[in-house]
């Protein structure tokens, strides 16, 4: 049985962890935090990231936690409806599935469920990765692998190691805040609301509780010190006049809950997503702004595909993949010979690169471009913006919602 780690136990690691055990890898999860305790509140699980979970068992289950109601859609600060659709709508366009709205621990909970017994190792730290060998460096020794996952986040200490000159990740020229408030009585709509270089999104969650974030455009830096209290008291004085229900929710809201962090993209597309017998996935490969809300639908697209891309666990001995050709790289090979930062030859993860690197990238690009748009502050930039919007909504609505169907109309590869 060939034997894979995945460093990170993040959405993207996890997935990959639950998808490779479907197909007999085995597989071992290092993460180096004591607990999952999952940061960032809240996340979207996209028509896309629906269909990638039901090809390992998780979909429905997902589903089920959807709280979304009604219309939808962008607002201006005051409140009027630039753009807006709903529910039906959305899952009319995606095959009956519209985005499910959910806490990212309730995600992590059900991808944890689907791990064999004895997966996850917490606490653990991978020091080095050796993308030839696959020989990962642990503090209880070395462990070697037929395959190893890269999860590890937007500053992937396995990205620098393997790609040291490429561009670290940029500024999007926001700060961000993330916060759950209990919201008993708040319609289930989900929302956007642009003012003048700021944002503030409303998400409906299970239970009575909204998942709110804002972003405002701030030199960098400006997600750095500050306690809960202050957060929120800058996110009173930010949003305390923009329309209802936002004022009422952070009056509802405890500092304690509050999340500030600046946002970093990846803005130059790594030239692979592998290199060796190492595979980068999610934020690791392609980290992106919040904007289409697309960063764990890629993380997740991308663990199924490599499941599918390296096949049946059973069948690799000895670094040999299931179409009898070489797993990994071949330890010794030389430098990237494919001009692609992989191996050449029979590298399977090739498939892999050429899978999701070009769709990534062109996501990345979109979401970059929207946070552009966000962060204009000028009165007439603004006042054009809106106008702009507001006109392609009433006068082509459905060229409007189709130019997400090239995200959202994704199909996972077949088994």
């Amino acid at each position: 049985m060939a034997r894979a780690v995945v460093i990170g136990a993040g959405i993207g690691g996890l997935t990959a962890a639950v998808a490779l055990q479907r197909r007999g890898w085995d597989v071992t999860v290092f993460e180096r935090a004591a607990s999952l305790e999952p940061v960032g509140s809240g996340l979207a699980v996209a028509a896309n990231a629906l269909k990638a979970l039901d090809t390992i068992g998780a979909g429905d289950e997902i589903r089920k936690l959807s709280a979304v109601q009604g219309a939808g859609g962008v607002r201006r600060s005051d409140g009027r409806w630039l753009m807006r659709t709903s529910v039906e709508a959305a899952s009319a366009r995606n095959g009956g599935d519209s985005v499910v709205l959910l806490r990212r621990a309730d995600l992590v909970d059900v991808l944890s469920s689907h791990l064999e017994p004895g997966t996850l190792r917490l606490n653990t730290e991978v020091s080095e990765v050796d993308p030839e060998s696959g020989l990962v460096t642990l503090p209880d020794g070395p462990a070697e692998a037929d395959l190893v996952v890269a999860a590890d986040g937007i500053h992937s200490p396995v990205r620098s190691a393997l790609f040291p000159g490429h561009p670290a990740p940029r500024y999007a020229g926001v700060t961000s805040w993330r916060v759950l408030i209990p919201a008993e009585g708040v319609p289930g709509q989900a929302y956007e609301s642009w003012g003048r270089g700021k944002v503030f999104g409303v998400m409906p969650l299970a239970g009575g509780t909204s998942y709110c974030y804002a972003t405002d455009t701030v030199p960098a830096g400006g997600g750095v010190g500050g306690g809960g209290g202050d957060q929120l008291a800058e996110l009173r004085r930010l949003f305390g006049d923009w329309h209802s229900p936002i004022p009422e929710l952070l009056a509802a809201a405890s500092p304690e809950k509050v999340l500030r962090n600046d946002v970093h993209y990846l803005a130059t597309p790594l030239p692979a997503m592998h290199r060796g017998r190492v595979a980068l996935l999610g934020d690791a490969a392609h980290a992106m702004t919040p904007n289409m809300g697309q960063g764990a639908c890629q993380a997740i697209e991308d663990a199924v595909v490599l499941a599918h891309v390296v096949g049946d666990g059973g069948r690799f001995t000895g670094g040999t993949g299931a179409d009898g050709g070489s797993a990994v790289s071949p330890a010794g090979s030389g430098g990237p010979a494919d001009g692609n930062g992989g191996n050449g030859g029979n590298d399977v993860l090739a498939g892999y690169t050429a899978a999701r690197l070009e769709r990534t990238s062109r996501i990345v690009a979109r979401s970059a471009a929207i946070c552009r748009v966000t962060r204009m502050r000028g009165p007439l930039a603004v006042r054009l913006r809106d106008t702009m919007m507001a006109l392609s909504w009433r006068l082509a609505p459905s060229s409007v919602n189709g130019a997400m169907d090239e995200v959202f109309g994704w199909t996972p590869p077949s088994a």
